[in-house]
């Protein structure tokens, strides 16, 4: 699998699915799940509320269609919320794993990824990117290209000296 890292918008990615940091009710948000929903349209809450009736739990990760998106897919996680006492690694590994296995149910072979649980959630910036992308390299999947994409030029330059590229 190829890792690559760009600065821009994740709502304006062209790749089989982008990756949105939900929160539990799954029913839109602030920051990357605000953005998504907006630019994804009406339709995504709609069918939010159909195929997660009771949301995804702390970990998880679920799949909708991209409706107004150039992606074909919107794969939801829910990232740990550290400011809350949620401070457990595994969740957050679990999120990058969860998505990389729903991209393989999908058939997605390319996949823009958001820092996770790194924004409002408060996860510390640099344990953030070591674990993002340790766990995307380290993942047995079918998907050819991993994007993080940075929405400003701190996270831009975490994510590149880490991934190596």
């Amino acid at each position: 699998m190829r890792l690559t890292v760009i600065r821009g918008d994740i709502t304006a990615q062209d790749v089989d699915a982008v990756v949105n940091a939900a929160n539990r009710r799954m029913r839109g948000g602030g920051g990357v799940d605000g953005a998504i929903h907006a630019a994804a349209g009406p339709g995504l809450l709609d069918e939010c509320v159909e195929r997660f009736p009771d949301g995804l739990a702390t970990g998880g990760a679920g799949w909708t269609t991209g409706h107004d998106l150039p992606a074909r897919w919107v794969i939801h996680v829910v990232g740990p919320n550290y400011r809350a006492g949620e401070r457990d690694r595994s969740l957050l590994e679990s999120c990058y794993r969860g998505a990389l296995e729903v991209a393989d149910e999908v058939g997605a072979r390319s996949v823009a990824f958001p820092l996770v649980s790194a924004g409002i959630y408060g996860w510390p910036l640099e344990d953030a990117v070591r674990t993002a992308v340790r766990t995307v390299r380290a993942a047995a999947t079918g998907v050819e290209e991993a994007r993080f994409v940075a929405f400003n030029e701190t996270i831009y330059g975490l994510l590149s000296s880490q991934s190596e590229i």
